[in-house]
């Protein structure tokens, strides 16, 4: 694999960080009281009030997208360094529970590969959250798949050691670099995105399960696909990644749809949203979202290297 120089992203991964952090916000706003009638609300399209803040989706995504800025791949020893300095800065991002620990000792100084693989009784953490943050390095590697597929095991390493937990990011990632590829191109029937991505993810349960939401009927539900996918309720990259591909394929010329989807099947929504949306957007931009999402959506930081230009547009 060539290298890409070091630089700015292409536009779908601009469109595709935007995408991410909209869904993320999005996804985060509809964890309501029990009192609130968040169904009531979510049939009636109601949007929930602002501010819309971004959680650790975003946080872990706007540091690998500024890692890529950088260097043009993934580094894994700065990369884990480099989660860990922005866990500090800001550790309430509504971080998973094992992650507290991870990012704690890396920036402490011990050996990420010793960290990561000693989680879960040194099988190492199978969540979902290598998955949640890596659509737009799909789309930056876009054209090489065989090079998505490695640069996101790279970046799921450096925080989750399982083989899940690296199948689920290279779906993400796969799916994401087909997406930005098919800019301006007809899209594929859901069943025939799923497949293909499933076909460069490594064999696993979470290959397996994408498999089954590609036979889906075209007519199933969220909720009925929600109930046998999972949709992130176990926090695992098994029960999130492919109901939230499935939501992603079947709406993937229209990330606003993409996001009312996806939020429909509950579970880990902020997650499930941030996959989905990193995915769609870096097909079709962000410019056709809502004008009040945007001023609602907590702005994405400039150190992250995105760029409105680059992400805004169709």
């Amino acid at each position: 694999m060539t290298t890409p120089a070091p630089g700015p992203g292409p536009a779908p991964a601009h469109a595709s960080l935007d995408g991410l952090a909209m869904g993320d916000a999005f996804g985060d706003g509809w964890f309501t009281r029990s009192d609130e009638l968040p169904e009531k609300r979510l049939a009636a399209r109601e949007p929930r009030p602002a501010p819309w803040e971004w959680t650790d989706d975003s946080a872990m995504a706007f540091v690998l997208f500024a890692h890529l800025g950088a260097h043009g791949e993934v580094r894994p020893d700065g990369l884990a360094r480099e989660f860990a300095a922005e866990y500090a800065r800001d550790p309430g991002r509504k971080y998973g529970p094992s992650m507290h620990s991870v990012l704690r000792r890396i920036g402490e100084g011990e050996d990420w590969r010793t960290v990561t693989t000693e989680q879960f009784g040194g099988q190492g953490s199978f969540g979902n959250g290598a998955a949640m943050r890596v659509a737009p390095l799909g789309a930056w590697f876009g054209t090489d798949l065989p090079g998505a597929v490695e640069q996101a095991r790279l970046s799921a390493l450096t925080t989750h050691a399982h083989p899940e937990a690296v199948a689920g990011a290279v779906a993400v990632a796969v799916a994401g670099a087909l997406a930005a590829c098919g800019r301006g191109q007809q899209a594929p029937q859901r069943a025939e995105f799923l497949r293909e991505a499933a076909s460069y993810t490594p064999e696993s349960d979470v290959r397996s399960r994408l498999l089954v939401a590609a036979h889906l009927p075209a007519h199933t539900s969220v909720r009925h696909a929600a109930s046998v996918l999972g949709s992130g309720k176990q926090i695992s990259a098994l029960d999130t990644v492919p109901f939230a591909l499935w939501s992603a394929a079947g709406h993937l010329d229209d990330l606003t749809e993409t996001l009312w989807q996806t939020v429909a099947g509950w579970g880990d929504r902020d997650t499930t949203c941030a996959i989905a949306g990193g995915i769609v957007a870096a097909r079709t931009g962000t410019a056709g979202l809502p004008a009040d999402w945007r001023t609602a959506r907590e702005e994405i930081p400039d150190w992250s290297g995105w760029e409105p230009t680059g992400g805004s547009g169709a």
